[in-house]
């Protein structure tokens, strides 16, 4: 299983991020040592100060693809799940500052907790503007619709199957809205989408 992350996939999040908006999607991974799955305890490590949530609409990829023809992009997503991408925000930004890769600062241990449910695209009022977002101890820090991606999720997967094959099982982090922030030991993070039924939870992660 792979795990495919979009960097800077919501306007709004660039400009907050003060960096340019791509012009093509901005993709890096995560290994699968990453996902913190059951809404297991996030632990801060210690090698950073500063841990930034960035919650993320995830793809689960349905079969195995390369260089797929835009027209069949949609038959590649099984399902829609909802994560956290936990950000080193003081490594990372130590790194960009030398010229450094900084896979680190994004792929550590548990740096990826994951919902248990993936819910189909059918369960949704519009596949193209799902609302969803992230509660951090009750109030409302970050909220994003898909219909303001930069790169929608049919065309994440045209791009990524051009550089490397898609297999059955794998994952694909759409990129996050605005409001990220740093997490302190006792916050309790909350991610939910928005379905035809109502608002559902998603995922707890309690920072320790």
């Amino acid at each position: 299983m792979k795990i495919f992350c979009i960097g800077r996939n919501y306007a709004a999040h660039a400009a907050e991020m003060k960096a340019e908006k791509p012009t093509r999607p901005l993709v890096f991974m995560k290994p699968p040592t990453a996902l913190l799955v059951n809404n297991k305890p996030f632990y801060i490590p210690d090698f950073t100060q500063e841990v930034h949530h960035e919650i993320e609409l995830v793809i689960k990829i349905s079969k195995n693809g390369r260089h797929i023809d835009p027209s069949f992009a949609a038959d590649y997503i099984e399902s829609i799940g909802l994560g956290i991408d936990f950000t080193a925000r003081d490594l990372q930004s130590e790194l960009k500052a030398k010229g450094h890769p900084w896979e680190i600062s994004k792929g550590f241990d548990s740096s990826a907790p994951i919902s248990g449910d993936f819910l189909p695209l059918t369960d949704f009022e519009d596949p193209l503007a799902i609302e969803f977002g992230l509660r951090k101890n009750g109030e409302l820090v970050q909220q994003g619709n898909t219909s303001d991606l930069l790169f929608p999720f049919e065309e994440l997967i045209v791009y990524i199957s051009k550089f490397f094959r898609l297999q059955k099982g794998d994952l694909i982090f759409t990129g996050t809205p605005e409001g990220v922030s740093r997490v302190e030991i006792g916050d309790e993070l909350m991610g939910f989408v928005n379905t035809k039924t109502g608002e559902k939870k998603m995922l707890v992660c309690r920072v320790k």
